[in-house]
């Protein structure tokens, strides 16, 4: 996806009261950091950094000061109770450089009648060009029979991008629902139960 421009201001006030009045105005407040520069304190526009922030390893444009700095997300801490976002960490990147991101398994496709599927991996750790970080990868379970398993090393990945992840891992299992055998046990205990009442009868 293209870079998402976000306008930083320069934060000259820390601490939680500090950060509470930040957050009150509508703003985040951040780091960026990275490539051997000292740390830069900033706070960014509330809204529009949320909105960015629901794309996987989106890449951003940092505007600051009449300059412009590429950068992703390494942290986001938000409130557990209110979801609110309470601090970001940017990490400086350059156009060509490979960085370790973690990027979201989605499953495609329908397995084999009669079966389910179970996402053991919710990411996959892998290495790729910091301007060209996938948004998420697809593992498709079209037609797989119960039994099937696909393993990290088994995932096809984007052009440029390399597993760092053990490729023994296990990502997708293909299974029978056990809630079935469950209620045909049931239904046979239904069954069985009236006979039982007239035999004591």
């Amino acid at each position: 996806m293209s870079e998402i421009k976000l306008v930083a201001e320069a934060r000259t006030e820390f601490g939680k009261g500090a950060a509470r009045r930040i957050r009150r105005a509508d703003k985040i407040p951040a780091v960026l950091y990275g490539h051997g520069s000292d740390p830069l304190h900033v706070t960014l526009p509330g809204h529009a950094t949320m909105l960015a922030l629901k794309h996987s390893n989106a890449l951003f444009s940092i505007e600051f000061e009449g300059t412009s700095q590429l950068a992703i997300t390494k942290d986001v801490q938000r409130d557990p109770v209110r979801n609110v976002i309470e601090h970001v960490d940017l990490l400086i990147v350059k156009k060509g450089e490979k960085v370790a991101v973690d990027i979201p398994v989605v499953v495609t496709g329908e397995s084999a009648p009669g079966t389910i599927h179970l996402v053991d991996l919710q990411t996959l750790a892998v290495e790729a060009e910091a301007t060209h970080l996938p948004e998420s990868i697809e593992v498709s379970i079209e037609g797989l029979e119960a039994g099937s398993q696909i393993l990290a090393g088994d995932v096809p990945l984007p052009t440029g991008t390399t597993l760092t992840a053990d490729a023994e891992l296990l990502v997708v299992s293909v299974t029978e629902p056990q809630a079935e055998a469950t209620e045909g046990e049931s239904a046979e205990s239904a069954e069985e139960a009236p006979a039982a009442e007239a035999a004591a009868e």
